[in-house]
C-alpha cells in the first residue's frame, strides 16, 4: 500500500482554504450575530382612539398597566447596554446617545407620579430566532434623568438578561449609536 503525501496536502490545503473561505462559524462568530430589542413606553390614560392598550407587567403576580402604543425609545437610541449587580441581584443599565438622553428627559419630568413600561425581546441562544418578547418591568417616575442613564431591575433570569444584554450591544454596534457625533 502506497501513501501519496502530496494528495493528503492537497486534501489538507483545500480543506483549509474552504473553511476560511465560508467562514468557520465559531462560538464567538454567533454571539456577534445575537440580537436584541428594547421599547420603552409611558404610562397613558386610556384612549378611545386605540393609542393605548392595556399590559400585564411581572410574571408571578401581573399588574396591569395603560400605555402608549408608540415607544418613545428604543434600542435605537442605544449607546450601550450592562448587568449591573445590586444589592440581592442584578439590574439592567440602558445608556442613551444624546437624543435619547433627552427623550428620557422629557418623559421623565413630563409624566412624574407615571410608570415606565420596559419591554424586551432576545435571542434565546446564537442562530436562534427572537423569542416572543415579555414586559420586563414598569418602573415608577419619580423624578427627571438627565444624565441618559436608565436602570432598572428586570422581571427575568440572569441567563436572559446576559442574552438581551448582548444582543443590544450587537445592534448598537451595528448602528454605530455607541459612537458620540461631534458637532
Amino acid at each position: 500500500m502506497m501513501i501519496r503525501w502530496y494528495r493528503f496536502n492537497i486534501y489538507l490545503a483545500l480543506f483549509l482554504a474552504a473553511c476560511f473561505a465560508l467562514g468557520c462559524k465559531t462560538e464567538e462568530g454567533k454571539r456577534k450575530k445575537q440580537l436584541a430589542i428594547i421599547q420603552l413606553l409611558v404610562e397613558m390614560n386610556p384612549d378611545p382612539m386605540g393609542r393605548t392598550q392595556e399590559i400585564k407587567v411581572y410574571r408571578e403576580h401581573p399588574v396591569t398597566f395603560t400605555v402608549s402604543r408608540a415607544p418613545f425609545l428604543s434600542e435605537a437610541n442605544l449607546k450601550q447596554a450592562q448587568v449591573v449587580e445590586v444589592v440581592g441581584g442584578f439590574a439592567l443599565r440602558l445608556d442613551f446617545d444624546h437624543e435619547g438622553g433627552w427623550l428620557l428627559e422629557q418623559y421623565t419630568s413630563g409624566n412624574r407620579g407615571k410608570h415606565i413600561a420596559v419591554f424586551g425581546q432576545w435571542d434565546e441562544q446564537p442562530d436562534a430566532k427572537l423569542n416572543p418578547g415579555r414586559w420586563l418591568a414598569a418602573p415608577l417616575i419619580q423624578n427627571h434623568i438627565a444624565d441618559g442613564v436608565f436602570i432598572f431591575t428586570p422581571d427575568a433570569t440572569r441567563q436572559e438578561i446576559d442574552n438581551l444584554v448582548l444582543g443590544l450591544n450587537n445592534v448598537a454596534k451595528k448602528l454605530g449609536t455607541g459612537k458620540e457625533v461631534k458637532w
